[in-house]
This record gives structure tokens, sequence and C-alpha cells, in this order.
């Protein structure tokens, strides 16, 4: 499943860049193969082009913001959020700037601290709504801004994946005398997923510190959400009520790379539990995963019949069917042809 090939994918939303990056001026980023160029406007609101000024094709993303507006850095020329030219320095004063100088526009809008990205005008799926983000008792830590070189679907898979913590992860929380999966409780979606589950894991000490729970080993409640395609969230809620829920994002720059994009909701302060030492313990967790699926192939089937199976792999099945589903529904290109025949 080679994401660029499947224009369907061009109907979601993925966040592609902190909003604090963009405040020092426009900033490129490749989504699907297309060079976008991102700023904020006067009003202060992310915008994203495509990243090619109209003359000469000089990258926007070189220029400068001025008066709300992205300037080329060729020629000056200037454009608006939804790609109007709205200055060129080289015309007469007052002169009219034809209708046909401007740039591909793409919505653009900020949630939970981020830019996010719609390459088309009908989204499938509007923006996550992850309520604990909005309750004034919680804080909202930005973890890890970073590409991998691997598939987003890879990457959904092994959050929705009980079976490779006892391997991937002895180091960190993996109970590793416990090899066999706990079993989870699927709810398909018309589109994502929805998992819970019980699961006993190891509970180091800077984690019992960072909990408030002394035990060597302690549970965790799990609700997982998968937002199709490649967003997901991992709720855990510890025995003595502290959230600790993990927004993660493999935002697909190409087909070889996904650009992840994670942050952490806790019900707790920082005085209870330093944010740098949060991040600390779940770089850890997340780079076990990283070296891992990195080593995978980045064409990941969606066919079910191409890879060998488990039971405690039915939700990355789920997945696996639903964007099958999609790529077919909604056409593809002409390797999704050749993959698709037995869907």
């Amino acid at each position: 499943m080679l994401v660029t090939q499947h224009p369907i994918f061009r109907r979601f939303w993925y966040p592609v860049m902190p909003i604090a990056d963009l405040t020092s001026g426009p900033k490129p980023f490749t989504l699907l193969g297309e060079l976008l160029v991102l700023w904020l406007t006067a009003e202060g609101k992310p915008a994203a082009l495509r990243d090619r000024c109209c003359h000469r094709s000089a990258k926007l993303s070189m220029g400068i913001v001025q008066n709300g507006c992205v300037r080329c850095p060729y020629h000056g020329w200037a454009y608006n959020a939804s790609g109007a030219c709205a200055k060129v320095p080289q015309l007469d004063p007052g002169a009219a700037i034809p209708k046909t100088y401007r740039v591909e526009a793409f919505q653009c809008a900020e949630r939970y601290g981020y830019a996010w990205v719609c390459l088309a005008d009908d989204p499938l799926l509007p923006l996550p709504e992850i309520p604990e983000a909005d309750a004034p008792e919680n804080r909202l830590i930005p973890q890890f801004y970073e590409p991998w070189q691997c598939s987003g679907l890879r990457v959904m898979e092994n959050s929705f994946d009980n079976a490779h913590f006892s391997i991937v992860h002895a180091a960190s929380f993996g109970v590793t005398e416990q090899p066999q999966p706990v079993k989870s409780e699927l709810v398909p979606l018309e589109l994502g997923l929805k998992a819970y589950a019980t699961v006993p894991v190891v509970n180091p000490p800077l984690q019992q510190q960072l909990l408030n729970i002394p035990d060597s080993l302690t549970l965790r409640e799990i609700e997982s959400t998968w937002y199709v395609p490649f967003s997901r969230t991992l709720k855990i809620t510890y025995p003595n009520g502290l959230l600790h829920l993990i927004f993660t994002a493999a935002t697909p720059v190409g087909d070889r790379t996904s650009q992840i994009v994670q942050f952490c909701i806790r019900n707790d302060s920082e005085a209870d539990a330093k944010a740098a030492d949060i991040i600390a313990f779940d770089r850890q967790v997340v780079n076990e995963d990283k070296v891992v699926l990195e080593s995978t192939d980045y064409d990941t089937p969606v066919d079910v019949a191409v890879e060998q199976h488990m039971p405690s792999d039915q939700p990355g099945i789920v997945m696996r069917r639903q964007l099958a589903a999609l790529i077919k529904a909604h056409g593809s290109g002409q390797q999704g042809q050749r993959i698709l025949a037995e869907v």
C-alpha cells in the first residue's frame, strides 16, 4: 500500500507541524509527496499552499511573511491564505493583479498545538476530537516530532499490538515472563476502531515516581482509538486514577517516511511529575518501537493473505480490511488494482 498512489489518502486531516515552529516565518513540509509551505496569517491562523510560486517556481518557504501573506524570495510576489496573489512589486501602483496569479491552497487548521492539513476539499472525517485535551484540569505535553522510515499502517498496527510488549519493551514495561498477550475487546467503527484491554506491566523506579505507584508491577486499563488512516489515541488509566493519554500520528510524508507527531495528556501537575521525566520514559518506549518498525517493509500490504497472522493480530486485520475497502471504493493507482483484486 504505497500511500502516494492512492488518492483517497488526500481526503484526511493530518497534523503536519507544531504551531510554535511557524512563529519565526514560513516553513516547508511534504505531505503525501506534495510540497507545502505553511505560515501564520495576520490573525495568527495557520495557512498552507503548494510550495511553488506561480511565476518562476521558486519555493515560497524560502521567503518571508509580510502583512499576513507569504512572500516569494525571488521577485517578491505575495500570496494570501486562499492562494491568490495579493502583491506584485513590479506592477504599476493601482494596477489590477491578474486572477491567474495564484497558487493552489489547501485546508489548514489548528488543533492541539499543531497545524493540520487536508489536501482535498471534501475530507472523509473531521479533525479528531479528544475530550481530555479540552478538560481544564488536564495538561498537554508535546513529546515527539520526528521522521521515521516506515509506513503509517505499521505504526498504527503496532499501537494496537499487545503481543510485542514482552519482547520489544522488555527493558521498559514489558513482562518478559508473560509473552502471551492479553485479549482485547474490539469495537470496529464505520471508519476506525476502538479496543479495550487490561494489561499488566512492569513499573520500574522512574515510572513509580511518575505514576505515584510504589509497586514493581501495576495494571493499565487501556482504551485505544484508531482514527483512519494513521492517527490513534492510547488512553491509559492506572489503579490510582492517573490518566496518561497518548496521541500519535504517523503523518505520511511519502511512501517510505512518516512524520511522527506525539503528545500526551495527564490529569496531574508538573509538581506531581516533571514533563521532562514523562517524556524521557515515553522516549525509551518509542525508541524501542522505532528500531523494529524501521526494519519492516514500508510497502505494507492491505491484502490480509500476503502476511501471516496470529489471533492477537485482529486489530491490524480490521485496519487492513477497512483501508482496502476505502481504496477499492474510491479508486486507486495501478498497484492498488493488483493488491485489491481479491479483497
